[in-house]
């Protein structure tokens, strides 16, 4: 059963650290961002949080302003996403402000990633169980599906693949680390998505083994 105390005391603790000794670097991203297209530094996107309630994730703007009417499904071929915005995604920077999220109870450093309404919002039976947890900045799910815009660049239809075989076995990944929850095991997830090879060592995630969505 996952201790609330101890996983929020140990986001709080490093929260403040990350904060403390990354605001130069994010000082740095978000000139950048400005620079680089015309928009806000930040974006700010509604997602579903613990027990369903809903907050706003902060992220570094990656898209073009606006970009975020024409679907929440992201491909790593998106035109929609600016130069500067495919390197902050592909090393995770663009989730820098979401220390924020952690620190203000919002997020936790592990768990869910928190999703669009219209998905975890929907759960039903036991698979609510999963909105106990605070959504996390990384987790099993986000390190099995690490190359998921690259997946969703393959297919013919992204939502479709998303809805019926990325998003089931997110729902699936997320109940057993909720029902497997241990402190050591938090930050063998931290570790493994900061130096992704370590996973041959600690074991943590099985391999992506995915179907293709029907016709």
């Amino acid at each position: 059963m996952v201790n609330f105390w101890v996983k929020r005391t140990f986001d709080i603790i490093v929260a403040a650290i990350g904060i403390f000794a990354l605001w130069p670097l994010g000082l740095l991203i978000a000139v950048a961002v400005v620079l680089s297209s015309p928009g806000p530094a930040l974006f700010f996107q509604k997602r579903i949080g613990r027990h369903g309630k809903i907050f706003n994730c902060i992220k570094f703007r990656t898209m073009y302003s606006g970009a975020s009417k024409s679907g929440s499904i992201t491909a790593a071929s998106d035109i929609r996403i600016t130069p500067l915005g495919k390197y902050l995604r592909k090393f995770k920077l663009d989730e820098l402000p979401q220390l924020l999220n952690v620190m203000t109870g919002k997020m936790s450093f592990v768990g869910p990633r928190p999703d669009v309404p219209g998905y975890a919002d929907k759960l039903e039976g036991e698979d609510r169980k999963i909105l106990l947890l605070r959504p996390g900045i990384t987790g099993p799910a986000s390190i099995y599906f690490r190359n998921e815009e690259e997946l969703l660049a393959g297919v013919q239809d992204p939502q479709a693949y998303n809805d019926k075989i990325i998003w089931p076995q997110k729902v699936r990944l997320n109940k057993e680390y909720l029902e497997n929850w241990s402190f050591w095991k938090d930050i063998g997830f931290i570790l493994i998505t900061i130096i992704p090879p370590l996973n041959k060592w600690f074991s943590l995630v099985e391999e992506i083994r995915l179907g293709k969505p029907e016709e």
